[in-house]
C-alpha cells in the first residue's frame, strides 16, 4: 500500500480515532488507512492471490469501513473489525470471479474419511515467515492458494497474520470451534500439499 502523508499522532488512542471517524473527520479515515492499510493488504493479497486485485479489495474495504463506522459497536478491536470487512470483500471478489454458488459461510465439518496425522499439534507458521527459505515460501504460497477460500481465510488470519483464535473467529464471524475446524482442515491439506517437497528436502540433506 502506498504511504499517506498523515501524522498518526493526531489521535492519541483508538477511542479518539473512532470518535473522529464517527464525527466525519476526513483526517481520521486517512489515519486509519495509514495505520492499518499494510495489514489489510497482506490479508487481501494472500486470499485473492493478485496484487492489483488486493489493492482494489483494500480500497473497497476502507471505503466501506469509513462509511459504516457507525455500525462498529466496539466489542472487538478496530483492527479485528477491519480484518472482517477486508476478508469479506476478498472472499466476495473470489466468489464473483469464479461464479461460486456455495455460501462462503457453509459449515466446514470434519468427515470420517479425513486422515489425521499422528502428530498434528498446533502447526503454525511464524507471521513474518523469517524461517522459510525463498523457495519454500513460494511453495507454501502456492499451497495456500490451493486451499478452499474459506479455509484459506482462516489459515491466513490465524497462522500467517498471527491473530488469536478469538480475533480470527470474530473477523470471520464464526465461532471459535468452527475456526478450529477450518484450521485443522487447512493444515491437513497444506501438509499433504507440501509432503513431497519437504520429503525431497530431507533426502537432499542426507546426501
Amino acid at each position: 500500500m502506498p504511504g499517506l502523508a498523515i501524522d498518526l499522532n493526531i489521535y492519541p488512542d483508538e477511542t479518539a480515532l473512532l470518535e473522529a471517524l464517527k464525527a466525519g473527520d476526513t483526517h481520521a479515515c486517512a489515519c486509519m488507512v495509514k495505520h492499518h492499510g499494510n495489514q489489510m493488504y497482506a490479508v487481501a493479497l494472500r486470499i485473492v492471490g493478485d496484487s492489483d486485485e488486493a489493492e482494489e479489495v483494500v480500497q473497497e474495504a476502507f471505503i466501506s469501513a469509513c462509511s459504516k463506522v457507525d455500525s462498529f459497536e466496539g466489542r472487538s478491536k478496530l483492527s479485528t473489525w477491519l480484518y472482517r470487512i477486508t476478508t469479506n470483500a476478498a472472499l466476495m471478489r473470489l466468489r464473483k470471479q469464479r461464479g461460486d454458488t456455495v455460501s462462503l459461510d457453509e459449515p466446514q465439518l470434519m468427515e470420517e474419511g479425513d486422515l489425521v496425522p499422528r502428530q498434528l499439534g498446533d502447526w503454525q507458521m511464524e507471521p513474518s515467515q523469517e524461517a522459510l527459505t525463498t523457495e519454500l515460501r513460494q511453495v507454501m504460497d502456492e499451497a495456500v492458494q490451493g486451499l478452499n477460500p474459506t479455509l484459506r481465510a482462516a489459515f491466513v488470519l490465524r497462522d500467517i497474520q498471527g491473530l488469536s483464535t478469538e480475533e480470527a473467529a470474530a473477523a470471520l464471524d464464526i465461532s471459535e470451534s468452527a475456526l478450529k475446524v477450518r484450521l485443522h482442515r487447512a493444515r491437513l491439506q497444506l501438509r499433504e500439499s507440501l509432503a513431497d517437497y519437504l520429503a525431497g528436502g530431507k533426502e537432499e540433506a542426507r546426501l
